[in-house]
């Protein structure tokens, strides 16, 4: 049941899942008062574009920023930047904040959203800690003018097989570097099969990317004036001028943890679909710090995109706006290019369903995006993951050149609503040949994926 909003709602975190909050919550009561603080310079910024900027795709990092602590001003929210929440008194229903000029104040709320993202997970091997994590504006800013201060070309070590860890390999190549990916798991992309994985990982290297795989890092050294000098592993030392790490990120959620807020199964603070933490009224919770619910697996888990954040916040500053809105959940769909690839998933992995217990069939079938004739056409895999008696989609991973990746919705849109493979053979896709043969690679997929679940039966 919808209730009257209270007077003072406070902001920890000025990013995509804290500023959603705010903006809704403003929109819809204009009678609140709003203020969020941010320990950065930036609120509302692209992380994910991070790497296009890094390799020189575009030169203003403004470009990543959507709105400004001005602009947020004008709609009446007082963003203030460079100011970290250092401790949250629930029963006193305040926070103590502290300014880059050190000064600290407190500052009490009515309501409070949660949304201090994720932090980077630093490997414990000696000289890693004085690497700074390239996830921020600034930090991007500051790695960005460190590559070009150099005399051009030079040598890079990228730690770790992400998402991100190959979007930070491609673009130092851009920049015309010698770039080597290592990581200690036996694939890159953890999100993917190994089999998919394995299409990624040849494009990565037929764009010069050496890859090492299952290999530990001994140590980053450096010169005496601090400069990255080499990353030793096991078997071999690696000349680097500059290294990246992308060895995961893990919910801020430290604070909270203090605070007395109830940290969840994966690690994230635990909320329910109003965006709400448990046992404590009036406080919210949104973005890479709070868990979801996953639909498939039926548990909380904690997934860190952008979209997720923007829709949390959302339903958050509807909920303390005396609204009423829900987040239904997720299915893990995420999208990306790296190198002539681009590369997307949605719902289970044959892997994660197996760890979940799941019965389950897969096909993967190699088509083309285009009618074959059809200039600009190129390969494209698709894997599909069925349940191997109801014959439900599970899941899908796609792989592919340019045209492939957005076919990820469809399949997105058929897992959420719970269509079978057999349903999904028939369903009624466009077609003409600059976009696909006449059969489009998920119904071809779709097909294989039937007759493996008919098999199994």
């Amino acid at each position: 049941m919808a209730s009257e909003p209270e007077g003072r709602l406070l902001i920890v975190g000025g990013d995509a899942g804290g500023m959603s909050a705010a903006s809704t919550a403003r929109r819809l009561a204009p009678e609140l008062t709003i203020r969020a603080f941010e320990r950065g310079p930036y609120t509302s910024y692209s992380a994910c574009g991070i790497p296009y900027f890094v390799g020189g795709l575009f030169d203003d990092a403004q470009r990543l920023i959507s709105r400004s602590p001005e602009e947020f001003a004008e709609k009446g929210i007082d963003v203030v930047t460079e100011a970290e929440v250092i401790d949250i008194d629930l029963d006193r229903r305040e926070v103590t904040v502290a300014r880059q000029d050190r000064a600290v104040a407190r500052e009490g709320f009515d309501q409070l959203v949660y949304a201090t993202g994720a932090e980077a997970v630093v490997p414990p091997v000696p000289g890693a800690e004085a690497v700074e994590p390239v996830r921020t504006v600034d930090s991007a800013e500051r790695f960005r003018a460190q590559l070009l201060n150099g005399s051009g070309g030079g040598s890079a070590v990228v730690v770790g097989g992400s998402y991100l860890g190959l979007e930070m390999a491609e673009a130092l190549i851009e920049r015309g570097m010698t770039v080597t990916l290592v990581d200690r798991a036996e694939q890159i992309m953890m999100t993917l099969d190994p089999d998919m994985a394995e299409q990624v990982q040849s494009a990565a290297e037929g764009k010069g990317i050496r890859v090492l795989l299952g290999v530990e890092i001994e140590e980053i050294r450096r010169h005496a004036d601090g400069r990255a000098r080499s990353v030793k592993l096991t078997d071999e030392e690696l000349e680097a001028d500059h290294v990246v790490l992308s060895t995961g990120v893990r919910p801020a959620v430290a604070l909270a943890e203090a605070a007395g807020l109830e940290i969840g199964p994966s690690g994230a603070l635990a909320v329910d679909d109003h965006q709400r933490c448990p046992g404590v009224e009036g406080v919210f919770a949104a973005g890479d710090c709070a868990e979801s619910w996953h639909r498939l697996l039926e548990r909380p888990v904690n997934v860190q995109l952008g979209t997720h954040a923007n829709k949390q916040g959302r339903v958050a500053g509807t909920n303390i706006a005396g609204g009423e809105a829900t987040f239904p959940g997720l299915i893990g769909t995420a999208v990306s290019k790296i190198c002539r690839y681009e590369v997307a998933r949605t719902g289970l992995s044959e892997r994660e369903a197996t760890e979940a217990e799941i019965d389950v069939v897969s096909a993967s079938i190699d088509t083309t995006t285009r009618a074959g004739y059809y200039p600009g056409t190129g390969p494209i895999r698709v894997k599909l993951v069925a349940d191997a008696v109801s014959g439900r989609l599970l899941g899908g991973q796609i792989v592919g050149v340019e045209g492939a990746a957005k076919r990820i919705d469809v399949l997105a849109a058929c897992v959420w609503m719970g269509m079978a493979v057999d349903e999904l053979e028939m369903l009624d896709l466009s077609y003409a040949p600059p976009f696909s043969a006449v059969y489009d690679p998920l119904l071809v997929a779709a097909r294989s994926t039937a007759h493996a679940v008919r098999a199994a039966a």
